[in-house]
Parts: structure tokens; C-alpha cells; sequence
């Protein structure tokens, strides 16, 4: 009889939800076949691209035009069993070639919204393309251009049909993003959440890694904080519990089935909402409180000047950034104010919890000591 499996991929497994993609693997996708084109007169029809995490998957292509000196393919994204407001949009993406020397330039097309406030990983004014697709587009330009002998100098623009539109019913509006949607994606893989399926995978983790005799195990909103709990504590996938935004659904099973010592590592807003006592995470039932946030730094020390500038923040991210800058520990206050939640969902529970704070890079931002 097989080792029973724990960690992301076997709770993934166990809900028996399909899978999907994010825009920024349905961009890089066109991207990379646009540029092929580009450079071959060929569109490759499915074209694979390689993700993050190594795996391989193949897109095929909806629509596809080659003019000049520049190509279109597109791809329609599909976002597996996750209720996914994108689920089923045209993801376009036009490639130019540029001057050697150029780089790779982004645009944001028809249905791409354009950051209009700081505090998102993007400087105002960029188009709303995330770090992680940036990044995973300019690795896919710079291997078609090595396979076929070019400067992989490019301007991409990436634009969504009915992006603007579909962009309303997202946070964008609110967070300064105009214009359409955001291309988003860490893995370039979505996630599909079931809240009765995926809180049942949560459980089954707790039990698996309890039964292999693990006594630390760690609630991850992510991969990124996946990826951080293990160069800080060095833990086994099997001891790694992808709660997505069901912090309360971890809290409750542990404090009946406890473990000795529990880790919760995620970004600094999704857990900013926790030290505000929220238990669901998701942005549709819960959003980040600046009032409560400008509260904590006064308590840490900020001015009533700072205070004030915390609690009209556009989002957590820039008020993180705004205490940083005045030397007011506003990560470590959250998860000092997190971890007391946590504690007090455990009811008493025999279990020792502490709470890491991330940005969207994987930087501890703030972090408790273990109670």
C-alpha cells in the first residue's frame, strides 16, 4: 500500500476540481506564438509554453494575423472548475519587433486596464501586466529568439475582448486600475475553489500530515508563501496545507485535530484581514480595513499625519510601504495582531502558532513570535 500524499497537488487531487489558466499563461501562450510567427511566417497551433513551475501545457490558438512587422494570436482562457469572472475571454497578443537594444517593451490593448494610483506592484501609468507574466513572457521571447537567431527585442501588447466590461465586476476600479482587467498569475495555473470541496482537501491535509507523525505543519495562502515556509523551517510538501483564503476552515480543524506548532504565511494584505478577524479571506467577503491597519501603526508609533495617510492608502501594499518609510513596523504588527486571532479561534487548543507576513515577492514583510 502506497504513502498516503499531502501538500497542494494532492489536495488539488482530492477535490476532484479541474484546473485551469490565467490570463498570464493565456498571454504568454500568444505571445510566444506570435513572435514565432513573427519570425517564421508560422503560427505553432497548439503552442506549449513552459510555466514557473516546470509543467508544460499547450494552448490552442483562437484566433491568429500576421501583417508586416507585426503579429496577433489569441487564446481563449479557460479556467478549469473555478468560477472565474474571466473564464472563457480572448486573450490577444500583438508582437512588434523593435531596434536591437530595445528590450521588451509592454503595452496595455483594448481591454487592459492601466495603473492609475501607487501601492500595486506596478509604477502609475504602466499597463496592468504583473510581475510573474512580465516575467514569464520575456522568458519566452528571449527562447524563440535564441532558437532562431534574433535580438528578441519586442513591443507586446496584450489586450482582453470585452475586458473593460468584465473589469467591472473585479476590484480594478477601485484600486486605481482603469481602463480593463489585470493580467494576472504566479503559477499560471488557476486554482479551482469549491468552498465545501476544498475545505474537506484542507482537512484530509491536516490528517495526512498527522498521521505521517509530522508535528509543525503550515496553512499557505499560496505558492509564494509555500516557498517561504520551507526556506524558513525547511518543511516537507506533505506538511504544507494550501488554505487559499479558508484561514478559519484550518483554525477549526486544528484546534479539533492539534498539532504542536502551526505556521500561517501569506501576503501581508490577505493577512491583514485575519488580525481584522476575518476567517474567509476571499476579496468577494472580506477586503482589506485601512482604519483598522492606520489604528495598528498608531499604536506602533506612526504620527497622526501618517496615521492619516495609512487609513487613505489605495490598498494594504502602499500603506505597508508608506509605515516602512517612517520606520513603523506595520507587517510585524499584523502579524502579531493575526497571530492573537488565530489563538483565540483555537479556543485554548495545544497548539503554538506564528504568522509570516510576504509581499508579492516572497519578502518577509512581518512576522510574530511563536505563542
Amino acid at each position: 500500500m502506497s504513502e498516503a500524499k499531502g501538500g497542494r497537488s494532492a489536495q488539488l487531487k482530492h477535490t476532484g476540481l479541474r484546473p485551469g489558466w490565467t490570463t498570464g499563461a493565456c498571454a504568454t501562450a500568444a505571445t510566444t506564438a506570435a513572435y514565432t510567427a513573427l519570425l517564421t511566417g508560422d503560427f505553432p497551433d497548439p503552442v506549449t509554453i513552459v510555466l514557473p513551475k516546470g509543467q508544460s501545457p499547450a494552448f490552442a490558438l483562437a484566433m491568429e494575423e500576421l501583417a508586416g512587422d507585426r503579429a496577433t494570436a489569441g487564446v481563449v482562457k479557460d479556467a478549469g472548475d473555478d468560477p472565474d469572472v474571466t473564464h472563457g475571454a480572448l486573450v490577444r497578443a500583438t508582437v512588434r519587433r523593435l531596434p536591437p537594444g530595445s528590450g521588451v517593451v509592454f503595452r496595455a490593448g483594448p481591454g487592459v486596464g492601466t495603473v492609475t494610483r501607487p501601492g500595486l506592484p506596478l509604477d502609475v501609468g504602466e499597463p496592468a501586466i504583473n510581475p510573474v507574466p512580465r516575467q514569464m513572457m520575456r522568458d519566452h521571447i528571449a527562447r524563440v529568439a535564441a532558437d532562431h537567431g534574433d535580438t528578441g527585442d519586442v513591443e507586446i501588447t496584450v489586450s482582453v475582448d470585452h475586458g473593460e466590461e468584465i473589469a467591472r465586476s473585479t476590484w480594478n476600479p477601485r484600486l486605481g486600475i482603469l481602463g480593463g482587467l489585470s493580467i494576472l498569475g504566479t503559477t499560471g495555473i488557476v486554482v479551482p475553489y469549491s468552498c465545501s470541496a476544498w475545505i474537506d482537501s484542507i482537512r484530509r491535509g491536516v490528517d495526512v500530515a498527522r498521521a505521517a507523525g509530522h508535528t509543525h505543519v503550515a496553512g499557505c495562502t499560496g505558492s509564494t508563501s509555500e516557498k517561504t515556509v520551507v526556506a524558513e523551517y525547511g518543511l516537507p510538501e506533505i506538511a504544507l496545507l494550501d488554505m487559499g483564503d479558508f484561514a478559519g476552515a484550518v483554525l477549526k480543524y486544528v484546534r479539533r485535530h492539534p498539532v504542536d506548532r502551526l505556521t500561517v504565511c501569506g501576503g501581508f494584505a490577505k493577512l491583514s484581514k485575519l488580525a481584522a478577524g476575518h476567517l474567509d479571506l476571499h476579496s468577494a467577503r472580506s477586503q482589506v480595513d485601512k482604519g483598522f491597519l492606520a489604528e495598528l501603526a498608531r499604536q506602533g508609533g506612526a504620527d497622526a499625519s501618517l496615521t492619516a495617510e495609512v487609513a487613505d492608502a489605495n490598498t494594504g501594499l502602499a500603506a505597508l510601504q508608506l509605515c516602512a518609510a517612517a520606520g513603523v513596523p506595520l507587517g510585524d504588527l499584523v502579524a502579531v495582531a493575526a497571530r492573537d486571532q488565530a489563538l483565540s479561534v483555537l479556543r485554548g487548543a495545544p497548539v503554538a502558532v506564528d504568522v509570516i507576513c510576504i509581499d508579492r515577492a516572497g519578502t518577509v514583510v512581518g512576522r510574530s513570535d511563536v505563542r
